[in-house]
């Protein structure tokens, strides 16, 4: 029997997430094979008049791939995704898996070359500004696993999840977007972390179920050079099939002078990616109030209520910093009571204590206010 919770989550996506027009052409790209939802999306695209396109992919698939890669091949390969990325007015991307190391053994340079070319010049250059788009992924008995709950339970956990009302959300995230465009000097605290920035002149930008599902975080991004101090984040953060733990990260000048991990040489290789994997493109504060703890999945994880994400690597070009890397790389910090506390700072006034929000204006955005 379906679950009808499916069809309310395409209906979402189709008409608040992309908001499909008449005569517009959606490309739904699925990894995973997660025929249901595609189905569903495929149908609401159809009743909102649109055009939609499918492409299926596989990781296990993918990984051959990537295995034996070489420049010419992926560039052919760009040139084609990027002919049809060019073409569409929305994008939805369905990303689901049974295991999230599939490309732990990938070697660094054949995820180079996919990232300079497809990951480049067809999402990073066409996708991202020329589309509408949204990412999601799709639960299974893996994404439960990481999250330590048994699937039925992570079902409900992530249609709770992904059929909120993100446009109650949209609207209380104003007041920080207003505030945030108002600020110079950011200052973030927490155990191991004591970090300032600025964000003066960058705009802040609320992702309220249009870009991500789930969604729920208000984004910017330092001025490059302005960042300096310690942060140390309390979440996994798995990136090209590895999970790294303790993740410290000392700056000066905006540069990540000294990293350390649980693989320490091989998370300075990946900021030895390019000059910009060692600047940082986007500080971002978490919202979303069912996302309490972490589970190895960033697109949950960069939204957990009480958070803030400070990504390594590429800037957006909404909240341009004017830092380019082939990396963008969201690594989490919670600061709720239970994992060690935390406290941001705007222009020195305290903004948010231990992960609530302490300024009437902002309590909005507090978990009882958004479910």
């Amino acid at each position: 029997m379906k679950d009808p919770r499916i069809e309310v989550l395409a209906k979402n996506l189709i008409q608040y997430s992309v908001q499909l027009q008449p005569g517009e052409k959606i490309l739904i790209e699925n990894f995973g094979l997660q025929q249901e939802l595609v189905t569903a999306l495929v149908k609401e695209a159809y009743a909102a008049g649109g055009h939609p396109f499918v492409s299926l992919k596989d990781h296990t698939v993918d990984r051959s791939l990537l295995m034996g890669a070489n420049e010419e091949q992926y560039e052919m390969m760009a040139h084609f995704e990027a002919n049809v990325m060019s073409q569409m007015d929305a994008y939805i991307g369905l990303r689901s898996g049974e295991n999230i190391s599939e490309q732990s053994d990938v070697p660094d340079e054949k995820m180079k070359i996919h990232g300079n070319t497809i990951g480049k010049k067809v999402h990073r250059e066409i996708r991202v500004p020329k589309t509408k788009w949204v990412v999601l992924r799709y639960p299974n008995a893996s994404m439960a696993q990481l999250a330590k709950m048994s699937t039925e339970a992570f079902e409900d956990f992530y249609f709770n999840v992904c059929n909120l009302d993100y446009a109650k959300m949209d609207d209380a995230m104003d007041a920080l977007v207003n505030l945030m465009n108002k600020t110079d000097k950011v200052r973030l605290t927490g155990e191991g972390t004591d970090l300032t920035f600025s964000i003066k002149d960058i705009p802040a930008v609320k992702c309220a179920g249009r870009l991500n599902i789930p969604d729920g975080e208000v984004y910017s991004a330092p001025v490059k050079d302005s960042v300096n101090g310690t942060i140390s984040y309390n979440t996994p953060s798995p990136y090209h099939g590895f999970t790294f733990e303790n993740v410290k990260l000392t700056f000066k000048d905006g540069k990540i002078v000294e990293a350390t991990a649980n693989d320490t040489d091989r998370i300075n290789k990946i900021f030895d990616t390019d000059e910009g994997a060692r600047f940082v493109g986007e500080f971002a504060i978490g919202v979303n109030p069912y996302i309490q703890h972490p589970m190895q999945d960033i697109l949950f994880d960069e939204k957990i209520d009480g958070s803030f994400h400070f990504t390594p690597g590429e800037c957006y070009e909404d909240a341009y910093n004017g830092n380019h890397s082939n990396i963008h790389w969201d690594m989490v910090m919670i600061q709720r009571s239970e994992y060690g506390s935390g406290e941001i700072y705007f222009d020195d006034v305290l903004i948010r204590k231990d992960g609530k929000f302490v300024l009437s204006d902002l309590e909005g955005l507090n978990p009882e206010n958004l479910k």
